[in-house]
């Protein structure tokens, strides 16, 4: 929980690193709580006609959308990549597997020209 609170604390910063636990500890936690925002959703009976979402994960979507670019942006520095990079998700299949590679590789082990190595 405490990656998720940092990321949301940095949401704006696209400069830096950013770990691998970081990056997907946060992606893990946005997941559950996407699934809670649809289950509230769905109880409630605020879905939108034949979709299984509703204003609640729509609202928690748009709250988390910039954090999420900013650590996925972080996350594509600390592997030495520019994050222009995530333009690559644009590319249909190739460019999801392309990132999720870059995403599960280790850290540069020292500085680069993001900043220094998040593990030291």
């Amino acid at each position: 929980m405490n990656w998720y609170i940092k990321v949301l604390q940095n949401y704006a910063n696209f400069k830096g690193r950013a770990r691998r636990r970081e990056y997907w500890m946060f992606a893990l936690m946005n997941f559950v709580f996407t699934l809670c925002a649809i289950f509230v959703d769905n109880v409630s009976g605020l879905t939108f006609e034949d979709l299984n979402y509703g204003i609640f994960s729509v609202l928690y979507s748009l709250f988390v959308f910039i954090p999420s670019l900013s650590v996925s942006v972080r996350r594509l520095h600390d592997v030495g990549k520019s994050g222009w990079m995530i333009l690559v998700s644009l590319i249909p299949l190739v460019g999801a597997i392309w990132l999720i590679i870059l995403f599960c590789t280790d850290s540069e082990p020292n500085t680069n020209i993001y900043g220094l190595n998040p593990k030291e």
